[in-house]
């Protein structure tokens, strides 16, 4: 796909047409009986990916390929190898220049193919493409969320957010924590197949209010993100819940690693001081949603506030109003017709006289 799209002007068309694209993708129903591995070669693409620096499209597609794969047939771990490797070069050559793809030599002088004893051939290598094109009939067009990332983070962090209920500080400092905590939160979707159950639209959305929730900026999931994903915060909240328990898991075995008994991660590992459980994670979601808007904006709607109160007074005063009207109407009326009853009792009784005297 062409070096950053989302910044040109066909980039919401674009968007719209990835949406498209991803409604119509292989289903994936988790099924191989090498399930147990799916972990270690995920991973393995993400290190031989970062070896050659190829961009992380290249990366979520070479392991999407493989699930699929994977999910279609029995395959030996040996050949796993190879098929790894081969997902990764098809997904490198449909997401990377010509100049960036991996070559046969330098796939050979990896420490896995010396420790496993294996040797790809340009003739293994082929077969082992051709079988993944026929396999998927030559489609590699396959939206992943890495896909989408970069667009949901154009507009991720906004100058009018707040961080901890303050205005932000240094609002390029606070992109580059976003960037670098949605990147992570992408590796983390890579490594359980569990993420394939959403949409990868999704995924890329939860990776940034994942990382919106971490950095403490509220409101967590602005309307300005709603709309441009389509995504409401109940909507994304399992996937989210699902990539702080990762987060989470990653804080404790860093800590433990490093045999610190603080709550405070590596800064080279996790970019950020804070840890909290996911729960807090949550909880702290909630009251940033509660936080005091800023002053504008909460003018805006006591002004707001003051308008319904006064409509309502005056809707009161008019129906009191129109009750009192009735009322007076109403006694008028009766007035009336206790004058009108009085002149024909005195024309009655007049008469009456007259026909006496007569």
């Amino acid at each position: 796909m062409e070096g950053q799209w989302w910044k040109g002007q066909l980039a919401a068309d674009i968007h719209q047409a990835l949406r498209y694209k991803e409604l119509k993708l292989p289903c994936y129903k988790g099924q191989s009986p090498q399930l147990n591995l799916r972990r270690y070669f995920a991973d393995l693409i993400a290190i031989v990916s970062n070896r050659f620096r190829l961009c992380p499209a290249a990366r979520h597609l070479a392991v999407y390929l493989l699930d699929l794969f994977m999910d279609r047939y029995d395959i030996s771990i040996q050949q796993l190898h190879m098929v790894a490797l081969s997902c990764l070069l098809l997904a490198s050559k449909f997401e990377e220049k010509e100049d960036s793809v991996p070559k046969l030599e330098q796939l050979n002088s990896l420490g896995c193919m010396s420790n496993m004893s294996l040797v790809l051939t340009k003739q293994n290598l082929l077969h082992m493409e051709l079988l993944l094109l026929e396999t998927f009939q030559w489609n590699l067009c396959l939206p992943t969320a890495a896909h989408f990332i970069d667009y949901y983070l154009s507009i991720a962090v906004h100058e009018s957010d707040l961080h901890d209920g303050w205005p932000m500080v240094c609002l390029e400092k606070t992109k580059l924590y976003m960037a670098k905590y949605a990147d992570y939160f992408l590796e983390v979707s890579l490594q359980d197949h569990a993420f394939l159950n959403y949409a990868p639209s999704l995924v890329a959305a939860a990776c940034v209010a994942s990382s919106r929730i971490i950095l403490r900026l509220s409101p967590t999931w602005p309307v300005r993100l709603h709309r441009l994903t389509a995504y409401s915060w109940d909507f994304l909240l399992p996937c989210i819940e699902r990539l702080l328990v990762a987060h989470d898991n990653d804080v404790k075995e860093a800590n433990k690693q490093k045999g610190q008994h603080s709550s405070q991660p590596a800064h080279n590992t996790l970019f950020q001081t804070t840890s909290q459980p996911t729960q807090q994670h949550i909880s702290h979601y909630i009251q940033a949603h509660q936080t005091p808007l800023p002053e504008r904006k909460r003018e805006k709607q006591k002004k707001r506030e003051r308008g319904r109160k006064q409509r309502k007074r005056e809707r009161k005063e008019k129906e009191r109003g129109t009750r009192r009207g009735e009322e007076r109407e109403k006694e008028e009326r009766e007035r009336e017709e206790r004058k009108e009853r009085k002149r024909r009792e005195r024309k009655e009784k007049g008469k009456g006289e007259r026909k006496e005297k007569q």
